[in-house]
């Protein structure tokens, strides 16, 4: 197959960028079913009369059928899709960036989704369906999985379905989340997961940033010490990467501490720690909850996060993550990280 590749790269380069064209068709509407020809034209970036030309020759090849609420898959085309997966990761070369980011940042484990999540929503949405694959393969029996907030966490519980929820599981938010956009905090987050897979959750209504005093008196109290003691016993901690100054922004930090973030050149954020290109922790933020260095004792960490504007902070942060981390991003945030000359 590998020969066979190579051939049609040198004699039918336009063939292999065909059949490209009509896998990412055909991967879009698999997103989206059932779908609109006006929105799929909007999502895949092409015009209406193109877009037409394509779907007639699908419909025809008895791939895609048309229904009232819109275009949608056959089973033939769900089978062509699933084995045409492997082929395009291979033609991208996708398994080889996973190996060889998976060797330069000392982790467990690399996967990598098609796209840049920065110029297509659909990029999110596979990170999340890939997060969600991998947990199914990491849940064995009874387990606690902690998950901290964010718009990629919240993509993560999207594709979370009731066949994760086999087993007893729980979910709780990896710290207080109270200041943050509702539809992003851990505390929903957990809960939409528990939902959608008919597990359990618990809440921890605590503000994420707090002072010294505040911290003392909050994790003295019965509810707060419970619900840290089922994070600190978590078997799996799932949570994102995030932009430095997007994050310090978001949190609506002092003036004096964004000054401290800014002259110290953060690029990354996670758990409340603020990192440099170097992976230096510059700056730290009082949080109630996990903490970096808990991470050491808790078996499956994933870090999820893509888009080519946090390849920096993946590169970042991974440079001081545990080495049972498995990193899940997308082809934007690697071919960045992989091209850097500073790992």
């Amino acid at each position: 197959m590998h020969s066979l590749l190579d051939i049609q790269k040198r004699l039918l380069p336009d063939l292999l960028d065909v059949m490209q064209e009509r896998y990412s068709i055909l991967r879009t509407i698999n997103f989206l079913q059932p779908v609109g020809r006006r929105t799929l034209a909007a999502n895949l970036g092409y015009t209406e009369r193109v877009l037409r030309t394509e779907t007639d020759f699908l419909k025809e090849q008895n791939l895609i059928v048309s229904q009232p609420l819109g275009l949608m898959l056959s089973e033939g085309g769900k089978n062509l899709l699933e084995d045409l997966d492997g082929l395009m990761r291979e033609l991208k070369g996708i398994d080889v960036m996973e190996l060889e980011l998976k060797h330069r940042l000392g982790i467990r484990n690399v996967i990598i989704v098609p796209g840049d999540s920065d110029q297509s929503p659909l990029a999110k949405k596979e990170l999340g369906r890939a997060t969600a694959n991998r947990m199914k393969k990491l849940i064995d029996g009874k387990n606690i999985i902690a998950v901290t907030g964010g718009s990629t966490m919240a993509a993560v519980a999207e594709e979370l379905g009731p066949g994760l929820g086999k087993e007893d599981l729980l979910f709780v938010p990896a710290r207080g989340g109270i200041g943050e956009d509702v539809q992003n905090q851990a505390n929903t987050i957990c809960a939409i997961m528990a939902a959608n897979t008919k597990s359990r959750h618990r809440v921890f209504y605590v503000p994420e940033q707090v002072s010294m005093d505040i911290y003392e008196s909050f994790i003295k109290e019965p509810g707060v010490h419970e619900v840290l003691s089922q994070i600190k016993s978590a078997g799996i901690v799932l949570h994102g990467i995030g932009d430095a100054i997007t994050m310090a922004t978001r949190r609506k930090t002092p003036q004096p501490d964004m000054e401290k973030i800014i002259q110290t050149k953060a690029v990354a954020e996670a758990f409340g720690y603020y990192f440099n290109e170097q992976g230096d922790i510059v700056h730290k933020v009082m949080t109630i909850g996990l903490q970096l260095g808990d991470l050491a004792g808790i078996p499956k960490v994933l870090a999820v996060a893509g888009g080519s504007s946090k390849a920096k902070a993946i590169q970042s942060y991974l440079k001081i993550a545990p080495p049972q981390t498995i990193l899940i991003t997308d082809e934007g945030a690697a071919k960045l990280i992989l091209r850097s000359n500073a790992i």
